[in-house]
């Protein structure tokens, strides 16, 4: 069902249980993953213009990091890609790139009132991707998803 898995990350808390499911369903389905984390170009482009270059060094290494914690969580071979863009944009052509059956990425968990926004890229992202689209929303601290990390718990 799953060949290719793409995993978008920007390294936060909020994309960790995104990473944990996505490479259980790789693993389930001997999937190949692809982890992406996008420079957001407009946050490089609103600093001062002296300090772009430094700011795109400094978001391109977070990145680095951010790929390295996913490939770190599994024993499979894990395909690495830094892009620099719009990251809802980048996200969708980079799955349309690499033939991709699914996304996965991370949620800010939101709960009462605000609990039908996902956030405004991941759902940029759902609306405007080519392919499936999972999203997988943070637990707050005091909730348990009962199965252990599972996708049906996602």
């Amino acid at each position: 069902m799953f060949d290719t898995i793409v995993v978008a990350t920007d390294g936060s808390e909020s994309v960790r249980r995104a990473v944990d499911v996505a490479l259980d369903l790789a693993d389930r389905f001997d999937a190949s993953v692809h982890a992406l984390y996008v420079v957001d170009a407009s946050e490089v482009d609103s600093s001062p213009e002296r300090l772009r270059d430094e700011m795109r060094e400094a978001l391109t290494e977070r990145g680095h990091r951010a790929l390295s914690e996913v490939e770190e969580a599994t024993d499979r071979s894990v395909t690495t890609a830094v892009r620099e863009g719009r990251p809802a944009t980048v996200v969708g052509d980079y799955a349309r790139e690499v033939d991709a059956d699914m996304v996965a990425m991370g949620t800010r968990g939101r709960h009462g009132e605000n609990r039908f926004l996902i956030g405004s890229v991941a759902e940029r992202v759902v609306r405007t991707c080519p392919v499936p689209v999972l999203t997988v929303r943070q637990l707050a601290e005091d909730e348990t998803d009962g199965l252990e990390g599972t996708p049906e718990s996602a």
